[in-house]
């Protein structure tokens, strides 16, 4: 099948991978049932294409889903983002055009996630790193992954966020698939770390990507703001603004974004902070094609555009390799 027209492509910024290997590593390390679903998923480059295809999707940047890497041990989350991010990378470099990456990191080992940055960006060529809201209950804004932060600040770093479990999700998730209700609050429970935590002010290089229309966020965010202002006055009277931070970052559309939570987004972001998410592989095919669908006949909220052309836009400018790379069909 030819592959679709960049003009009117979609740019995916949520999509997932898995390999034979690293399933077998994360059962091994007790994650048979990944996060409650009732199975993990299959994923072959060649599928990834014939669905990309099908929905007019030119590009799209895979990276690893929750458990992530870090399953208790830190030399071997060391291997284990290595691993993966080489098999995203030679993924990427055998089909220029159709596929980019985001590099999986070994935290809460920060030493480990910093050589990771190194390797990744200066060796492998990373689009941008995939951070998990938390690791074994260390949330984004704990002062003990400074360093990393500064590091990817520096380097003016996409940041692509991606929720996992809770370490309460025993207790919270009543018996439920977590992504269902879990993930949804624990994305914003670790961009509101953020926020408290000051990280964003101080690293005003990163680029962030939060997922699922934000989570929660649109929703809290003027509670956020609220509380923030209340407790974090500082020594001139001021006080940070949360929502004026959360309007800086990026947010995909993966999963039910419409006919909901879009309104509640925009209701406290630009559209020009919107990117197109599939959630694939871990949104199964058919569910895919629906989201598009959904996608393609919702109006758009800017004039003389739709929601590819917007999304798109949005995209390459946050990602300019996007502009280097040329475009190939599956059958070259």
């Amino acid at each position: 099948m030819t592959a679709p027209e960049e003009a009117s492509g979609l740019v995916d910024v949520h999509a997932h991978f898995v390999t034979d290997s690293y399933v077998r590593q994360a059962r091994a390390a007790g994650h048979e049932l990944p996060d409650g679903m009732p199975a993990w998923p299959g994923w072959s480059a060649e599928a990834h294409l014939e669905l990309m295809d099908r929905n007019g999707i030119v590009t799209s940047f895979l990276s690893v889903s929750s458990p992530g890497v870090h399953f208790g041990d830190d030399a071997a989350a060391r291997r284990l983002a290595r691993e993966v991010n080489e098999d995203a990378a030679r993924v990427a470099a055998a089909r220029p055009g159709r596929f980019g990456f985001f590099a999986s990191l070994p935290l809460p080992d920060v030493d480990g996630a910093l050589a990771e940055i190194a390797h990744a960006f200066d060796e492998l060529g990373a689009d941008g790193v995939v951070l998990e809201t938390n690791t074994h209950g260390v949330y984004l804004g704990d002062g003990r992954l400074e360093a990393v932060f500064a590091e990817l600040g520096r380097r003016r770093a996409v940041v692509f966020l991606h929720p996992t479990s809770p370490a309460c999700w025993e207790q919270t998730a009543l018996g439920r698939p977590r992504p269902m209700v879990e993930f949804i609050f624990d994305t914003a429970r670790t961009v509101t770390d953020l926020l408290m935590a000051g990280t964003l002010d101080r690293h005003p290089g990163l680029e962030v990507i939060v997922p699922h229309c934000g989570g929660a966020l649109p929703v809290l965010a003027d509670r956020v703001n609220g509380f923030m202002k209340l407790f974090q006055p500082s020594a001139d009277g001021g006080a940070p603004d949360a929502v004026e931070q959360l309007r800086r970052l990026h947010y995909d559309m993966a999963g039910p974004a419409f006919p909901r939570q879009i309104p509640a987004l925009l209701s406290l972001v630009e559209p020009d902070r919107l990117l197109y998410g599939s959630d694939y592989c871990w949104t199964p095919a058919h569910g895919v094609d629906a989201h598009v669908a959904a996608v393609d006949a919702a109006p758009a909220p800017v004039a003389d555009a739709d929601w590819r052309s917007l999304t798109t836009a949005n995209a390459r400018r946050l990602l300019p390799r996007l502009a280097r790379r040329p475009h190939r069909t599956p059958e070259e």
